[in-house]
């Protein structure tokens, strides 16, 4: 029972002003004064995931820098080292967090929902959140190769198959390689590691149980060697299973520091115990000088559920998923890979719902479910969309609330937008199941925005909110605005699609009207600023929280290509808030965002501002050696500051934005080779893209290039199966006048920059 009569605001202030403290309650108050106000100051999910986060690393703080001399995993050796560039002073800093490196790769199985992920230097951690395995070499004579304190290793992901991570480390006549893959033995899910150990001296292959991961701190409280000498159990439920028995082994705890330090022992045992959470094992295989030894680690996964019987073949059910997916061939092997590794990344991640991160995002939010579920419709994957779509309808509360978080007034918009996409790329109307949903949903945002009158900048416009939580303190953001406007007139139309004319054209009136409130504002707003870029929110100067205001370009097109108010927006972040080639986001990130620089490039392209390639390049190198983009970069590590270290919505945009370079749609009509750079032209290498989903059907797209390189012939064909008649065509290939093409046209050529057309069969329905 609540019981709301008790004065708890007045006896927490006077318990910690008592106790010398700083008034709590007056305090947030004077916090809320710097945002705008509103019905949800902080969203509790928020609140709670920091508190996580935090907890974890004050555990850090209280551990790690007292205990130095441990084998420590990559992050940390950097991030405490002071000769590094990835030093962060700890002076007054209560938790200890990576900030420097939040880099790591998941692999895993489709449709199952359990995602190992290893870091950047090879630790694995197989069980979600939870410890880690490492492996070292150390020699006879007391030399030692400890990969997370090497400078460099050399890592990358195998595509095109199940995932698979490889890590190479070399150091002082010493090697080992590590290759990590997700698989199914004996109808069972098992995270599993081979290695492959070699030292020029005699020595010792060891293999690690380590008290942390990528985050810092995960407790071992206490370890056992079973008695075939094969396994581990680890915390009293968990096994960690080895090919061969164990040679040697060893255990320590907290008080006598890490196992590294009693590698050289006589003593040995097999179990050991610490109340402290800070238990350490090492298992040692004997290395003889110059032959290698391997030696294969297996952790099960028996949480989790075999995906699709128990009869899987791993490898076979990764090449029945990648087969469904829309294919890429350029002449640029870089960009290969990341796409390659992108729909990797996509499939992972959207088990049932989707997530954004296989590890510190491993939950659903509406706003990067809209973004991931695109880019798995644009690269073919239907079943999975749809499946996810079947779940928004639970997610919504009795009022229509699309809630994955309270104060976001974007999500509404975010999921019809996402279904009316579903339906036109699908040539369907939406299930009876959704009707409710949509119908909710559309009235929500309509009752949601607040009065015309009285006239104010934002006038008409939602309340004050958190939304994306990298734009800044809670305001009436554009952002908001600018998808629940979207979700009006998805609604709309996907409501025409059920029959019920009259719904449909009340909500296209509501679009309309919502509309002219935000140009109202957006108009206010330019008087003040002096120019028509789009902050924010009306109560903003620009700044880089604006990036949320181009998304009435990308993805939503609810603005003309050139309208000055978005050139004008694109133009201020370029010359203002772009760090190393990509957008750098100071508010919350503080760091450069792969996935908002392509949004940006994503607007210049529609807008035919050769630029855009310049920022696809910058992203490309931002990339990690296996093909992953964390959610914000550090400027001076390259690694990962902020957020999940695999982040989804990054890949997501990798796929839509060559996939768009291939082809888009822009209003009635389906552009072609728009962003095609003239490298890729510069080859015999024929350039395919498909099959690809549009909104008028399927697609796929060849373009070959034959003749010298002063009388070349750039040939630009296609193949369509359309839903009904075939779409409008334009071919924009860069550096050349566009070409509409008739509807019995079916490729066209490039010579010297004259079109020369071919007459072709009438494009059959299929």
């Amino acid at each position: 029972m609540r019981i709301n009569w008790l004065p708890w605001k007045f006896i927490l202030s006077r318990v910690a002003r008592a106790h010398g403290f700083l008034d709590p309650i007056a305090l947030m108050a004077r916090m809320q004064n710097f945002a705008q106000p509103s019905e949800v100051s902080e969203p509790i999910e928020l609140l709670r995931a920091g508190v996580i986060l935090h907890a974890r690393g004050l555990i850090n703080s209280r551990v790690i820098q007292h205990n130095l001399d441990w084998v420590w995993p990559f992050w940390v050796e950097r991030q405490f080292d002071p000769r590094d560039v990835a030093f962060v002073p700890r002076a007054f800093s209560i938790t200890h967090i990576n900030l420097t490196h939040r880099n790591w790769t998941a692999v895993g199985l489709p449709d199952f929902d359990e995602l190992p992920i290893i870091d950047p230097h090879g630790l694995v951690t197989p069980i979600y959140d939870a410890w880690s395995i490492d492996a070292w070499v150390i020699n006879d004579e007391g030399d030692s190769l400890l990969p997370s304190r090497l400078k460099t290793v050399d890592q990358q992901l195998k595509v095109k198959s199940a995932p698979m991570v490889i890590t190479q480390a070399a150091h002082e006549g010493m090697a080992l390689r590590a290759e990590t893959a997700t698989i199914i033995k004996k109808a069972k899910p098992v995270c599993i590691t081979r290695y492959r150990a070699v030292s020029d001296k005699a020595g010792w292959l060891v293999v690690a149980l380590r008290p942390y991961n990528p985050e810092g701190i995960s407790f071992i409280h206490n370890i056992k060697l079973l008695d075939a000498q094969t396994c581990w159990q680890v915390n009293g439920k968990d096994e960690v299973r080895f090919s061969e028995a164990v040679e040697r082994h060893h255990v320590s705890d907290y008080a006598h520091g890490d196992v590294y330090i009693h590698l050289h022992d006589s003593a040995q045992q097999v179990k050991g115990e610490c109340d402290i959470g800070m238990a350490t094992a090492a298992a040692l295989y004997r290395l003889q000088p110059g032959e290698a030894k391997d030696l294969v680690v297996e952790v099960p996964l028996e949480h989790g559920q075999v995906p699709k019987g128990d009869t899987l073949n791993a490898s076979d059910d990764w090449a029945t998923t990648l087969s469904k997916a829309c294919q890429l061939s350029i002449p640029d092997k870089h960009f290969q890979f990341l796409y390659d590794a992108a729909i990797q990344t996509l499939v992972l991640h959207s088990p049932e719902d989707v997530y954004p991160g296989p590890y510190t995002y491993k939950r659903f939010w509406f706003r990067d479910a809209a973004f991931i579920l695109n880019a798995l419709l644009c690269a073919g994957f239907y079943d999975r969309v749809k499946r996810t779509l079947n779940l928004f309808p639970e997610r919504q509360t009795r009022l229509g609330y699309f809630r994955s978080q309270d104060g976001e007034w974007d999500s509404n918009g975010e999921a019809l937008w996402i279904m009316h996409r579903y339906c036109q790329m699908r040539d369907c109307e939406p299930d009876l199941a959704w009707q409710q949903a949509i119908s909710r949903g559309a009235k929500w945002i309509v009752r949601k925005r607040l009065p015309d009158y009285p006239v104010s900048p934002h006038a008409g416009l939602l309340p004050a909110g958190f939304s994306a939580e990298h734009l800044g303190p809670n305001d009436y953001y554009y952002w908001d605005d600018f998808w629940g406007i979207s979700g009006l007139l998805s609604a709309s139309k996907l409501m025409q699609l059920r029959g019920e004319e009259k719904q449909a054209q009340n909500l296209a009136r509501e679009a309309e009207v919502f509309q002219a409130a935000v140009d109202n504002s957006l108009q206010k707003v330019s008087q003040t600023l002096r120019r028509p870029a789009m902050p924010a929110s009306p109560y903003r100067r620009l700044d880089p929280g604006m990036i949320g205001s181009i998304v009435a370009a990308y993805p939503l097109q609810l603005f003309a290509a050139d309208d000055p108010r978005l050139l004008d927006s694109a133009d201020f972040l370029l010359e203002n808030t772009f760090v190393n080639g990509g957008f750098f986001q100071d508010m919350i990130h503080s760091g450069v965002n792969a996935y908002l620089t392509l949004h940006v490039a994503q607007v210049l392209l529609r807008a035919g501002d050769a630029r855009y390639f310049d920022l696809i390049t910058a992203v490309a190198k931002m990339a990690s050696p296996t093909g992953q983009w964390p959610e914000a970069i550090h400027p001076k590590t390259g690694g990962g500051c902020m957020g999940d270290g695999q982040h989804v919505w990054a890949a997501a945009e990798w796929v839509l934005m060559l996939r768009n370079c291939f082809v888009r749609e822009e209003g009635n009509t389906l552009i072609l080779a728009s962003g095609i750079p003239s490298d890729w032209l510069n080859t015999a290498q024929p350039i395919s893209f498909g099959v690809a989903p549009t909104l008028w059907g399927e697609i796929s797209i060849l373009i070959s290039i034959s003749g010298e390189a002063d009388n070349k012939i750039i040939r630009v064909e296609w193949q369509g199966h359309w839903h009904k008649q075939a779409p409008d065509i334009e071919v924009r290939l860069p550096g050349f006048k566009p070409v509409k093409v008739a509807e019995n046209i079916q490729f066209v050529e490039f010579s010297g920059g004259v079109q020369k057309d071919r007459a072709a069969p009438k494009v059959v329905k299929v």
